[in-house]
């Protein structure tokens, strides 16, 4: 018995190392894919970020010309630029949320007709989905440049607004507040829109009609069944709209350009580029995307999912 046990281990040995160098292969060969997107990241974000807080806290010598700063320790250049343009991040994130939530209650209905009304009518659902991807094929700028003429003092929605008295004669819309969250609405539809009908698109039609089954109302159904179901995708689809919304220019310098519609990326860029205060736009950036990035931790731990977490 000794004998046959001492063959039986001796001949699983060879099987066992070569299990063990098959694992090994297949550990070394998932390094060296993920190698490329690691060296990606380390040079375009994780190096960019590094230098980007070393900016930021630059100082200016006394005497130097402008644009000449020297490396420091100024944590002063936070507490400047955050006493100075704190109405300016508020309003950014403001103007962000409003979008994001006008987003959400117009491209949600929009992805539940898609996905779940329109299922089986593959034509029309793929001419609606075309419709919703539409935008991107035309520039950004050029979407906000139609904007600002949609809403232009001699434009329709102007003239129909005074036309029924809810605009004074002397009223506009452009360079206001809502002409800036219209924009910024209507540019990052699409990417509430897309996550949330590929959320829908996956459920399972059954789970809809076994709720009409138990006798639940539609209303019921769809805020016990349809909306858990599909929070993956509303989370997603807040995220990559609230995101970008809160750091974007565009529309506040094209359909604002005025002091009670200035966003914080009006100011970073104001500051590069005009005063020419590196360490000031630097830590204005730093300060933004810690915000978000905090922002985006609560949000997530409190309504995320697993798939998110």
């Amino acid at each position: 018995m000794a004998l046959l046990t001492g063959r039986t281990r001796e001949g699983a040995n060879p099987v066992s190392a070569t299990e063990d160098d098959a694992a090994k292969r297949r550990s070394r060969v998932g390094y060296l894919l993920i190698l490329p997107g690691f060296v990606f990241m380390l040079l375009f974000f994780v190096l960019p970020v590094f230098s980007l807080l070393a900016t930021s806290l630059y100082a200016k010598p006394e005497g130097a010309d402008v644009g000449q700063f020297v490396p420091a320790f100024e944590v002063g250049n936070y507490v400047r630029v955050l006493t100075d343009y704190w109405p300016d991040v508020a309003r950014s994130f403001g103007f962000a949320l409003i979008a994001t939530v006008a987003a959400l209650l117009i491209g949600y209905p929009m992805a539940y007709l898609v996905a779940v009304r329109l299922r089986e009518r593959r034509l029309l659902k793929g001419i609606l989905l075309v419709l919703i991807i539409a935008p991107f094929f035309t520039s950004f700028i050029l979407r906000t440049q139609a904007w600002k003429q949609i809403l232009a003092d001699e434009g329709p929605v102007v003239g129909v607004l005074r036309a029924v008295s809810l605009l004074p004669d002397d009223g506009r819309l452009t360079a206001t507040a809502f002409a800036v969250v219209c924009g910024l609405t209507y540019n990052f539809l699409p990417f509430m829109t897309l996550p949330i009908y590929a959320s829908l698109e996956r459920l399972d039609t059954r789970l809809i009609e076994a709720g009409g089954d138990l006798y639940a109302s539609p209303f019921t159904t769809f805020r016990k069944v349809t909306l858990p179901l599909s929070l993956p995708g509303v989370t997603a689809g807040t995220l990559l709209t609230f995101i970008p919304a809160t750091g974007d220019y565009v529309n506040a310098a094209l359909l604002g350009n005025n002091q009670n519609t200035t966003m914080i990326g009006q100011v970073i860029d104001s500051r590069f580029f005009r005063v020419v205060d590196y360490p000031g736009a630097s830590a204005l950036s730093f300060v933004l995307m810690l915000a978000i990035l905090a922002l985006v931790i609560l949000y997530v731990r409190r309504f995320g999912t697993k798939e998110l977490m």
